[in-house]
């Protein structure tokens, strides 16, 4: 597995939400490199920062990770994750950035993207920025525009929108720096509109429908997460929704749906797309240049009748990103064979494919397996909005009928009202198991009609 480089950001204390997300991070802590646990401030904590909360949960994973490792290999020891907490300034904003500012927390993100290392640096921002702010500004004042441009280069932003005045400093400031954001503040409606809320906010801050509420909610969590172990304790109860900074690691889980190359592709942490937002009132300032931000899926709801929203292209996943994380917990306290463990989705021929219109095409998952030995079942469905084929007054994943699409072996014939007669086809096999609870991985095909 190619894992990627984490560096995490986070107001941890401001309100339940930061703690619950770090520790479902946690048990996925074997999917990346994680080389920073920085606590800072934010618009909701602006003169503290909380990095014995950060410390506190990751002892309790150290009492659980011999455990995880049984299940999965290459789980970092607490030992090396103490090694990487740190804390900002205990300041708001922009007032933590210049000469003179410097914290251990911005040290030790310039230390990390400077290592020699191929692959860009994720810096997952759960509150506010300061930290990254300064670490840019530092670069800035002391380096060569060439030495800056290869920083900046390194560096992958997504942030659980504006928590601070930084970010859009920052984006405007560094116009090439890679930034994936629901841009915008709190006071105004921001939060209500971001596409983070679609992981739990039915009932607060987006107040969407189509989801299935209850695996987000108190006594789901109770049973499913807090009721286990010794880090299942550390979980706490939110306050307003649940882990609203949980997207930012999901967009990087390694199942097989997403790519981190690709916000557009949509992932467990939502899809974004690249453009320039226009002006809201809940924006700072007006946006100077494009980066990923909110983007549109349609989406069956759990209640029969399709949705069209930003957020759904993150609930749509709610149920396999919930089951994952269960079972995750599972494997804190059971030993291997009383727990489950995701099925392996494969293909049976390449993830890409060239066809042209009429053209019958073959799916195939032979070959897909579960390492528990569970039966599994199979669900093959058109990504509309991650591809570019426009078929004629259709959006919905209905536009593109797939036959046999709950078979192991399926097909489609590849539409001829196309408006541009071209472009991009996505299909995802989604591959479940019959365990409990039961775990999904997919795989993307993607067909370039000419």
């Amino acid at each position: 597995m190619n894992k990627q480089r984490v560096f995490v950001l986070t107001d941890i204390e401001n309100e339940p939400d930061d703690a619950m997300s770090l520790v479902r991070f946690l048990v996925y802590a074997n999917q990346w490199d994680i080389e920073g646990l920085v606590a800072t401030t934010s618009i909701h904590l602006q003169n503290r920062t909380a990095r014995f909360r950060i410390e506190e949960i990751v002892a309790a994973y150290g009492s659980v990770r011999d455990q995880l490792e049984k299940h999965e290999r290459g789980f970092p020891t607490a030992q090396d994750l103490e090694s990487v907490i740190s804390e900002g300034l205990p300041v708001y904003g922009l007032e933590g950035v210049g000469e003179g500012k410097d914290s251990q927390g911005s040290e030790l993100l310039i230390n990390a993207i400077d290592r020699r290392d191929d692959r860009p640096l994720w810096v997952l921002c759960w509150g506010g920025t300061n930290v990254l702010a300064q670490a840019l500004w530092k670069v800035k004042q002391t380096r060569s525009k060439e030495a800056l441009e290869k920083f900046t280069s390194s560096i992958r932003v997504f942030t659980t929108s504006d928590q601070d005045d930084t970010g859009p400093w920052i984006r405007k400031t560094f116009p090439k720096l890679f930034y994936m954001t629901s841009p915008g503040f709190h006071d105004g409606g921001a939060y209500h509109y971001a596409t983070w809320s679609g992981i739990s906010g039915d009932q607060f801050h987006g107040r969407f429908t189509g989801a299935n509420f209850e695996i987000v909610d108190h006594p789901w969590l109770d049973q499913h997460i807090r009721k286990k172990g010794p880090l299942g304790k550390q979980y706490p109860k939110s306050k307003y929704l649940m882990e609203g900074d949980s997207p930012t690691f999901l967009y990087l889980i390694n199942n097989g749906l997403g790519s981190p190359d690709h916000p557009e592709w949509g992932s467990w942490g939502g899809r974004y797309e690249f453009y320039t937002p226009r002006m809201q009132r809940y924006f700072l300032e007006p946006e100077t240049r494009p980066f990923y931000s909110d983007a549109v899926d349609e989406v069956l709801g759990v209640d029969g009748h399709w949705h069209t929203s930003n957020h759904a292209t993150i609930w749509r996943f709610r149920q396999a990103f919930q089951n994952d994380f269960s079972a995750r917990m599972d494997w804190t306290i059971k030993e291997v064979d009383e727990a489950n463990h995701p099925p392996i989705a494969k293909l049976n021929h390449p993830n890409h494919l060239i066809a042209m219109q009429g053209e019958k095409i073959y799916l195939s998952a032979k070959g897909s397996f579960d390492p528990d030995g569970d039966d599994l079942s199979y669900q093959w469905f058109y990504y509309p909005e991650a591809g570019s084929f426009t078929v004629s007054h259709a959006t919905t994943a209905e536009s593109i009928p797939i036959h046999n699409a709950n078979q192991e072996e399926a097909w489609f014939i590849v539409p001829t009202e196309n408006v541009f007669k071209k472009g991009t086809i996505h299909i995802i096999l989604a591959v479940t198991d019959k365990g409990t609870p039961p775990l999904t991985r997919y795989q993307r095909v993607i067909i370039d009609v000419n």
